[in-house]
């Protein structure tokens, strides 16, 4: 074994045929376990295979993930496909290559440092041999394990990585059909669940008369708490399911649902003691954000059908094999009768109601054998019954010293769970599976480990080089369902910390950019801090209460994964204005400049959306179902303009990058927002309200 450990996904899977297939003349077949989620993850591992197996791009093709023949790599989460399943495909493409090359030195009877490739023809000593990789497949061993790294190229041969080729998903989205919404089944039904209103409603009535009188050709279908509208037509099930209120009676059955038991709350000390004894000033302050919806553009949706014994659904879901097992589970399958399949949905990045639009559908098809169902979600069902990104506060006290350094730093953070995935904790985290049957209803909730990058946890340890404690509690006394959401605690963490680092530069007397490079020495971070600085003409201290200023955030995504620096230019005035955002990024070794930057700013623009708008209202420990009337996103006209750098350390392994803009954001928008009023808004988002609360209490 050479270049060290395996990646897990190897490990999990050794196999070289579960990643790679010439059965196809002309035609390379990859498989992954990570799915596309608008991320460009298909074109990028297409790249990586390409280049290692030296064939030109075009011959490349990702199957559809499908728990009957690709690789289980989890979910596909934490901006980890490329670090982890492009390792993986790296490392199997060359092994392939290795023992093409050395079948074809075999049938030609000469050593295979005499031979190479070009495009999948052999050639020998440059010229060509008449053999090519289709015609030399049937004689590798598929079943060989991946377990060398010694055939990959060097990042200076390469020809196809580090190219903006065009995303290969993208051509049959604008021209139709390239969604699971989009599919259509023969003799497909059409299926609207009539959601629980609440965790554990119990569903006291169902006035079938009613709604044969009123929609003729739709039936109702239930199981214990479960209600699902079934028709032929589609427009009739969806009229039905909009006057559900009229026919559909829930109650609430005191004492039926009780929170889950909390994990232990994390402590970490980082350097030596906090030593506050040698603060010459201190902060004591709080930073908070509300519960946020996944907000997806397209309603979530499945298919699904259960023919001879044998279940088969159709997801938009980011984790098929943990999804596979919960839907066997809760239907007393075999996991072997159980067949996921992904297909491109609208993007996400987390859990939202994917997963559950699975488990609908898979009820109504096994109460359906032989007929497909159809499951698609209302607008507000969308927002408000799928699983919620966590709220969470961070309380931070923290000082300086004589000298303007940070003396002293504790944060203690408190958020809902983010890690209620299927699967997780052992449990199936299914808003059906509950319906069915309360005891489904988690019993303990634990956050992701810090191996994972966190939950709650995620980037709660500031970058700086100064002592810290870091406390992270997860509450889980509400009802309302909490989940994964794109960077987790990383938005809140990260914008807690970075406005903290601005209130403690001003205590200090220090320029922000001054302060943040006085505590670094992490050389990547102080480059992207300097590039991001430089790009935007950073001019130092600045006035504030002018109603524009620029403000500026650095972290490095999950302390492992990329650097981002951002600086933010607002106007304030009744409302904030994010004009302009300039952001140096390190995401090591990219696969596709252009598809990097596409994950950059959209993430950055979803994360101003975020931090300028969204909130979800709960009131009494409820979610009333709402529309995009009462959830306002960022809009086309106000989306900033953006200008992003990309630094490349020359040797640099790829870093995941599709997360790493949401907490510098976050927190170059709360500074410059703070600069401009001369006031700290320290809740989000951030808002009129909020504005006007700031400033009055100023």
């Amino acid at each position: 074994m050479t270049g060290g450990p395996l990646p897990k996904s190897l490990d999990d899977t050794p196999a070289l045929g579960r990643w790679i297939s010439l059965a196809e003349p002309g035609r390379v077949i990859i498989a992954s376990g990570k799915v596309e989620l608008g991320q460009g993850i298909t074109t990028a591992l297409a790249q990586i295979a390409a280049e290692a197996l030296e064939v030109r791009l075009a011959r490349v093709t990702l199957a559809e993930v499908d728990t009957d023949r690709a690789p289980n790599e989890g979910f596909t989460a934490g901006s980890q496909s490329v670090e982890v399943s492009g390792a993986a495909l790296r490392l199997a493409a060359a092994q392939a290559r290795a023992a093409l090359i050395a079948v074809a030195a075999a049938r030609l009877g000469v050593d295979a440092a005499r031979l190479g490739c070009d495009d999948g023809a052999v050639l020998l000593d440059g010229a060509p041999s008449g053999l090519d990789f289709w015609g030399l497949a049937a004689d590798v061993d598929w079943g060989q394990p991946v377990a060398d790294a010694a055939g990959v190229r060097p990042a200076s041969a390469y020809r196809v990585v580090g190219q903006s080729v065009p995303r290969a998903d993208l051509v049959q989205k604008r021209i139709g059909g390239g969604f699971i919404h989009d599919v259509d089944l023969p003799g497909m039904a059409h299926v609207r669940v009539v959601r629980q209103p609440f965790r554990l409603a119990r569903l006291e009535r169902v006035d079938s008369d009613w709604l044969a009188r009123r929609h003729p050709g739709v039936r109702a279908l239930s199981k214990a708490d479960f209600l699902a509208l079934v028709s032929d037509d589609e427009y009739a099930v969806h009229a039905a399911h909009a006057e559900a209120d009229r026919f559909v009676r829930w109650q609430e059955v005191p004492g039926r649902w009780q929170p889950a038991k909390a994990p232990e709350g994390m402590v970490a000390a980082i350097g030596a003691e906090p030593a506050p004894a040698t603060c010459t000033s201190t902060i004591a302050v709080r930073y908070a954000r509300a519960h946020i919806a996944h907000a997806s553009i397209g309603p979530s949706c499945a298919l699904a059908q259960y023919e001879a014994g044998r279940l088969t659904v159709w997801t938009h879901s980011q984790g098929v094999f943990a999804l596979r097992a919960q839907i066997a589970r809760c239907l007393g399958l075999d996991v072997a009768a159980v067949r996921v399949v992904h297909a491109h949905g609208a993007g996400c990045y987390g859990h939202n109601g994917a997963d559950d639009a699975a488990l609908d559908a898979a009820i109504v098809a096994c109460a359906l054998p032989g007929r497909p169902v159809r499951v698609l979600w209302s607008r507000e069902d969308e927002l408000s019954r799928g699983p919620l990104g966590a709220a969470m506060s961070a309380e931070i006290s923290a000082g300086v010293d004589a000298a303007g350094r940070v003396a002293a730093w504790t944060m203690h953070v408190t958020s809902a769970p983010h890690a209620q995935r299927p699967g997780m904790g052992g449990y199936a985290n299914l808003s059906s599976a509950e319906a069915m049957d309360g005891a489904h209803l988690p019993r303990e909730v634990a956050d992701l480990p810090e191996a994972a990058g966190g939950g709650a946890s995620r980037n709660a340890r500031a970058i700086y080089d100064f002592a810290q404690e870091v406390r992270v509690a997860i509450d889980t006394r509400s009802r309302i369902r909490t989940s994964s959401l794109r960077s987790l605690g990383a938005h809140l963490n990260v914008f807690a910390i970075e406005s903290a680092m601005d209130e403690l530069a001003e205590l200090a007397g220090a320029d922000p950019l001054d302060f943040r490079l006085r505590h670094l020495s992490d050389p990547r971070c102080r480059r992207v801090l300097a590039e991001a600085a430089e790009m935007s003409g950073w001019a130092g201290a600045q006035a504030t209460g002018e109603g524009v200023a620029k403000g500026l955030a650095v972290a490095r995504y999950k302390g492992k994964g990329a650097w981002l620096a951002a600086v933010a230019q607002v106007t304030v005035a009744a409302e904030v204005r994010l004009a302009r955002l300039w952001l140096a990024v390190d995401a090591g070794l990219l696969i596709n400049p252009e598809g990097a930057r596409s994950q950059i700013e959209g993430g950055a623009i979803q994360a101003a959306s975020w931090s300028l708008k969204e909130a979800v209202s709960v009131e009494h420990d409820r979610v009333a179902a709402f529309g995009w009337g009462s959830y306002p996103i960022l809009r086309f006209s106000e989306v900033p303009e953006i200008e992003t750098r990309f630094i490349e350390p020359p040797g640099a392994a790829p870093l995941g990058a599709g997360e790493a803009a949401q907490g510098p954001v976050a927190a170059a928008i709360g500074n410059a927002v703070a600069r401009a009023l001369g006031a700290r808004v320290r809740d989000l988002p951030l808002t009129r309200a909020q504005i006007l609360r700031a400033v009055a209490g100023g």
